[in-house]
């Protein structure tokens, strides 16, 4: 089993930047992918960012350029630094980790942190 906890998310004006942060407990696999998630309120919830153990990196166009995602191996931990943070960013941030096992994908989730961008 693993255990994801967020931390970082809060209140921040337009054009502000947050990092989060998300702490892995457990096993990790060099095979697991680690992911950002949000949902916006009133919405559903949408994939942002991802990052494979390797560092392979995929973004969301809108957060393309604006938007970090990196990954500490060694502490079990990975970041989202958000720059230029408008009011469309406005959500509840989730921590993700899919971990893959022939053709089962099993998906661990964090708390959630809330993310609140002030125009």
């Amino acid at each position: 089993q693993v255990q994801l906890v967020e931390s970082g998310g809060g209140l921040v004006q337009a054009g502000g930047s947050l990092r989060l942060s998300c702490a892995a407990s457990g096993t990790i696999f060099s095979t697991d992918v680690m992911a950002w998630y949000r949902q916006p309120p009133g919405k559903a919830r949408e994939l942002v960012t991802s990052i494979t153990y390797g560092g392979k990196t995929w973004y969301e166009s809108s957060v393309n350029g604006r938007f970090t995602i990196s990954r500490d191996n060694a502490k079990n931990t990975m970041y989202l630094h958000m720059n230029n943070l408008g009011p469309e960013d406005t959500a509840v941030y989730y921590c993700n980790l899919a971990r893959q096992f022939y053709e089962v994908t099993s998906n661990f989730w964090g708390q959630g942190t809330q993310v609140t961008v002030s125009s």
